[in-house]
């Protein structure tokens, strides 16, 4: 089959709601600072009358990996669950305006409990971290029916977010992606999301990450996680025994790439921290994108930070400007 995308990402399909806070704020709502937790509607609602809104736009850790690569120039497709509320047709117009194919139908209310579209109240500390609060809503009704044959065998890399596992039937999704995916002859990567949420199903995503997994994306937290040690170097060789290609980010010290036994240390780009929402999903998009368009390691690595280093010099996950147009992308 043609190949129509360069990338098909699967994830959750959130509206991010941004909000300014105070180290004390967090530890009086019993959060941990970076963390993500998962929430019901009821304290969702709670949290948005307790903070100051700063913002609301499109969200998901994966969405925004896909708006970012389609910024980059690449052709790019997502699958994920919206209700047919206001927030999930806003959800669908936006993803769409950024020239990202969105053709998943949304949740048929029959079968979803009324349940509206998903949000995440995003709340930055002065530091710049961000502590993210989710109600899964409408996500939780992924299912294997709506991981698209057609699309993911037209998609050069098909990527997965390790936020979608906690719904119940995104495992088996998962893994039905994968196969599809292999089966017609693409690559499939997979982001960790959260080192809590690694934590909550780490079998399963070492299962997944060593029969499935092309290309594994992962923050440093994430990945020490994931082999239950607080030691880097020991998790990076874990993960090279377990998979042949891996993205490792770690903050202000760069990140490390390891395919094959062969290690690239990438330099970050120097930038004025302010939100760090969206730095793992930018970097995954000039990573892909830089793949995809057959770039090298170091070149693929350099795009990555710089698409990174952008989102983190201001507030919300996605792009304000495009530099990477002056390294001729």
């Amino acid at each position: 089959m043609t190949i129509l995308y360069d990338l098909c990402g699967i994830g959750n399909a959130i509206t991010d709601v941004l909000a300014k806070v105070s180290f004390e704020f967090l530890e009086s709502q019993g959060l941990v600072a970076g963390s993500m937790t998962l929430i019901d509607e009821d304290r969702a609602h709670a949290l948005r009358q307790a903070v100051q809104i700063e913002g609301e736009t499109g969200g998901g850790s994966v969405a925004n990996t896909c708006v970012v690569a389609a910024q980059f120039g690449a052709r790019v497709a997502y699958l994920g669950k919206v209700a047919g509320d206001a927030a999930g047709k806003a959800f669908a117009q936006d993803i769409r305006q950024c020239g990202v194919n969105f053709p998943s139908a949304p949740l048929d209310g029959r079968l979803g409990a009324n349940l509206s579209t998903a949000n995440c109240i995003v709340m930055i500390t002065p530091d710049g971290q961000r502590t993210m609060c989710t109600f899964l809503g409408a996500c939780t009704e992924f299912t294997p029916d709506d991981v698209l044959e057609d699309v993911l065998a037209a998609s050069s890399v098909v990527y997965l977010e390790g936020y979608l596992f906690d719904p119940p039937h995104a495992q088996e999704a998962f893994r039905r992606a994968a196969t599809l995916a292999h089966n017609a002859g693409r690559q499939v990567a997979l982001s960790l999301s959260d080192p809590f949420c690694v934590g909550r199903h780490r079998e399963a995503f070492l299962d997944l990450v060593r029969g499935h997994i092309d290309i594994l994306f992962a923050n440093e937290n994430e990945i020490c996680s994931l082999y239950q040690t607080e030691n880097f170097e020991t998790a990076a060789g874990h993960v090279a025994e377990d998979t042949n290609f891996a993205a490792l980010t770690r903050s202000e010290k760069g990140s490390v790439i390891i395919r094959s036994g062969e290690r690239i240390n990438v330099a970050p780009v120097p930038t004025q921290v302010v939100d760090t929402t969206g730095a793992g999903d930018a970097y995954a998009a000039g990573f892909l994108v830089g793949l995809t368009s057959n770039r090298t390691l170091e070149e693929s690595g350099r795009l990555a930070s710089l698409a990174a280093s952008e989102v983190i010099s201001h507030y919300g996950a996605r792009p304000l400007s495009n530099p990477w147009k002056d390294m001729g992308v």
